[in-house]
């Protein structure tokens, strides 16, 4: 029979200071669940400013208390003790990192949030690169039981300067005793165990496309969940309003991962497969494999930009009308210039619609001014009206409509794989011939009837982004406080 481990002299100490934080959070959690509770009974009285101002406090209110509901996980997942010759604050020269920040009632930290700047020697510190740590302790707990302590393990990096300081060290492989934990049917995070390799990838610089790779089972999956906490953890102003998604490969893959976020007290990423990317479009057909792959190659991003750029047409040939007697006219160089500015414009195509019109529109205002001269009234009321009505006449709509049509993704990529030409002008140069045939498909009478596959689905997404959403399209109208008409 093998030998008991022996006890860590500090268990009970550690277990008495673990013990103090989870009754602190559970008081910090109670404190929140009476605020919620306070913003049920107030009812929805007042004015309508104090009811938008309530309801953004409850939600931040709720939001909060199911960030305190960790549950069994464990809180706390260690200790940074710091060298004395670092210049720090005593209270910050030994630090318990866990799974949230937890405070005293004066408010200063009982636990760090393991996404704080100052947790990252925890995952980094080395021998070769201690990080002015002098010993790294991990505190080992049951799966299911975090507020019960079973051991430590000590790691220490300048054994001169724990002595020096009474740090013991005592303990086996934090990471060993981690990997010993019983399997279950969802993935549980790794916070507690990051090692410095994976610590970089999470905690990388926001901007650019940050790519992990590695065989099966060497925890890419891991590492994303956690980079996406942390990310909303750092960057919270930019990602909280816009949203964080998480495509995965399946429904069952969701199922796997969908405890590791809010574990790790984030509730807002959303999760979903790529046929969930647009759930109001049907996935109906499967593509053969060599089509599929065809429609997953990054290179498809050119394809889908190129076919946006094709439907940003030049007009075939002038378009000339005639508005009280005066002929007007859109060159096929007026067209070109106006859309070239349009295209070095930042922002969407549907977003960049009002700016064309804006910019056909003012074209014509000028050539019918010119023709009347001198019994062109110098007004812009005026001016005004002529745009409005130049903005009506039928054959301005359908320059619009040839030069800059409002579309939606679905749209876009329906009409490029209906047509052999369109699939030729937008991949010549980017793909093979025999890939672009196996694009091509009949037409559809209606959008929502076409037989997508979950290839489209995503290239459909692609196009979205490009074209921003077609509501975009429409003119911001501002009322006139004198003549009450509308000016786009």
């Amino acid at each position: 029979m093998a030998d008991t481990p022996p006890v860590h002299p500090e268990l009970a100490t550690e277990q008495a200071y673990i013990d103090a934080a989870y009754a602190r959070l559970d008081a910090m959690r109670a404190s929140a669940a009476a605020v919620a509770a306070g913003f049920s009974e107030v009812g929805a009285g007042g004015t309508h400013q104090a009811r938008l101002e309530r309801d953004v406090a409850d939600s931040v209110t709720r939001r909060r208390l199911a960030a305190l509901d960790i549950g069994d996980a464990a809180l706390v997942f260690g200790r940074l003790d710091r060298s004395v010759s670092v210049d720090l604050a005593e209270a910050e020269r030994h630090l318990y990192i866990g799974r949230i920040a937890v405070n005293d009632e004066e408010q200063e930290p009982l636990v760090v949030d393991w996404r704080a700047p100052v947790a990252e020697p925890f995952y980094r510190a080395t021998p070769v690169a201690p990080m002015g740590v002098v010993r790294r302790r991990h505190f080992l707990t049951r799966h299911g039981q975090g507020r019960v302590l079973l051991g430590i393990d000590d790691e220490v990096f300048d054994r001169e300067a724990a002595e020096a300081e009474g740090l013991s060290a005592v303990g086996e492989a934090a990471l060993l005793a981690a990997l010993d934990r019983a399997r279950t049917g969802r993935m549980g995070d790794i916070v507690a165990t990051i090692q410095a390799e994976q610590d970089e990838a999470i905690r990388a610089d926001l901007a650019g496309v940050l790519i992990v790779s590695g065989g099966p089972g060497t925890g890419k999956t891991a590492v994303a969940l956690h980079r996406a906490a942390y990310l909303l953890y750092t960057h919270r102003k930019k990602l909280g309003s816009q949203g964080v998604l998480l495509v995965g490969p399946s429904p069952i893959f969701l199922r796997y991962i969908d405890q590791v976020l809010p574990s790790l007290g984030e509730d807002e990423v959303h999760l979903a497969t790529p046929a969930g990317l647009k759930p109001q479009l049907r996935v109906r057909a499967v593509d053969p494999d060599d089509v599929a792959v065809v429609k997953g190659d990054a290179r498809m991003v050119r394809v889908v930009e190129r076919a946006l750029r094709d439907r940003e047409h030049v007009l075939a040939k002038d378009v000339v009308f005639s508005l009280d007697g005066v002929i007007l006219r859109i060159t096929r160089r007026d067209s070109r210039r106006v859309i070239e500015r349009a295209q070095k414009r930042r922002g969407t195509h549907n977003e960049q619609r009002p700016h064309v019109a804006r910019q056909l529109v003012d074209l014509l205002v000028a050539q019918y001014r010119r023709a009347l001269g001198a019994a062109a009234p110098d007004d812009a009321d005026w001016d005004r009206e002529v745009a409005n009505r130049i903005r009506r006449a039928p054959e301005v709509k359908i320059a619009m409509e040839r030069m800059w049509p409002v579309l939606s993704g679905a749209e876009l990529v329906h009409d490029l794989f209906s047509f052999d030409a369109l699939v030729r002008s937008a991949a010549d140069g980017i793909l093979k011939r025999e890939e672009m045939r196996g694009l091509v498909r009949p037409r559809s009478a209606d959008v929502r009837e076409v037989q997508w596959t979950e290839g489209d689905l995503a290239l459909i997404d692609e196009a979205d982004a490009l074209l921003g959403p077609p509501e975009a399209a429409r003119p911001r109208r501002r009322r006139s406080r004198r003549s009450g008409l509308d000016d786009a």
